[in-house]
């Protein structure tokens, strides 16, 4: 990439009205980041969804000034970064359509052809969470995936840690520009991440770890990966941001459940109550539906439990999914003739009794 064309992206991504979506309609008009401010005014504005609030100070000397500041600072420390149209910008998150236009990193980010799943959860990670963080990466390590997290408090740094202790690349979105860490406390750490993996952000030098950078970095965290597992999370919570971001996105999400009152598996439990995750008791439950178990040995199949009771809307789901085979919530619900809202609650209690199981891909088959 030319020096040209980096200042032109950083021009872009300095201009408050201008997002990731209307940056890559501007590029995708223009066919480059430079031609867009050799381009007439009336011209930009013919783009479908661009109007001249979102234009104001496209071509105002400041930004362009903080651009080449910015360039200055990349080029004094050796910045890595990604374009959103280049190769090694993180394939899965390429395909989201708020995705960030830029990149930053640092450290031994290697993506090609990798397992790739995030973790996240909450801040106040209990003795529960802490031990099955820890179990989880020691089951998947042998299939060497790339961890992925926002090196903050609670669960994040404790799978991270635990990445780096199995000999896992991981990776920590950061939330602010790199030449900070926060919180402070884990810049110890940060060079075992560097080792073997590294950190990624969008935020330029001067950005400072607020409240919205946070936000906006979930669904880098969300999107670069082709799961995201939400270990403990009280019933708000970031890690919930995270995986509503991820159900958006299409991508699997996986739930660890804990008991009904617990403050920080209220989060987990709704998420599986809602259908938005599958319900993770073990690395075994994410290895299979993600279908990790290539070469592996196979993982014994859950049994179906004798004599158990179903009740008539269970009964012709069962029947219908023994006759037809894996099939789609909404077709279920479409052959069955029962609502949809009613089918994921369905389901639910017929996978609690272990006579159908979850698929990736939003499938369903009986048992």
């Amino acid at each position: 990439m030319t020096t040209t064309e980096l200042i032109a992206i950083l021009r872009l991504q300095s201009i408050p009205n201008i997002g990731d979506i209307t940056a890559k309609k501007l590029i995708a008009h223009c066919e480059s980041p430079e031609a867009i401010f050799e381009e007439k005014l009336q011209n930009l504005l013919k783009i479908d969804g661009v109007g001249t609030h979102t234009l104001r100070g496209l071509f105002d000397t400041e930004h362009l000034e903080a651009a080449e500041d910015e360039m200055a600072y990349i080029k004094r420390n050796n910045l890595e970064y990604s374009y959103f149209m280049n190769a090694e910008y993180p394939s899965y998150l390429k395909h989201c359509i708020d995705s960030p236009i830029l990149l930053f990193k640092r450290g031994k980010i290697d993506l090609e052809n990798r397992k790739i799943i995030s973790v996240v959860g909450t801040r106040n990670i209990t003795s529960y969470g802490t031990a099955f963080c820890e179990e989880f990466i020691e089951k998947i390590a042998p299939l060497d995936p790339i961890i992925v997290s926002g090196f903050a408090y609670g669960v994040d740094i404790c799978v991270q840690k635990a990445a780096v202790k199995h000999g896992l690349q991981t990776i920590g979105c950061l939330a602010h520009g790199l030449n900070q860490i926060y919180p402070k406390k884990h810049a110890s750490f940060a060079p075992e991440v560097e080792k073997n993996g590294g950190f990624l952000t969008e935020f330029w030098s001067n950005s400072n770890p607020e409240r919205e950078n946070f936000l906006k970095r979930n669904r880098i965290i969300a999107g670069m990966t082709e799961a995201t597992v939400v270990i403990e999370s009280a019933d708000k919570g970031g890690s919930l941001v995270t995986a509503d971001i991820a159900h958006s996105y299409s991508r699997d999400v996986f739930a660890v459940p804990g008991r009904a009152k617990d403050k920080y598996s209220l989060g987990c439990n709704n998420l599986i109550k809602q259908q938005k995750a599958h319900m993770l008791t073990s690395a075994e439950d994410l290895i299979y539906l993600l279908d990790w178990e290539v070469e592996q040995k196979p993982i014994p199949m859950v049994q179906k439990q004798l004599f158990v009771e179903l009740e008539d809307k269970e009964q012709a789901i069962y029947n219908y999914l023994q006759k037809e085979g894996k099939q789609l919530l909404d077709t279920i619900a479409l052959q069955c003739n029962i609502p949809v809202y009613k089918v994921s609650s369905t389901l639910l209690n017929m996978e609690m009794k272990g006579v159908i199981r979850p698929l990736p891909g939003k499938l369903f088959e009986a048992i």
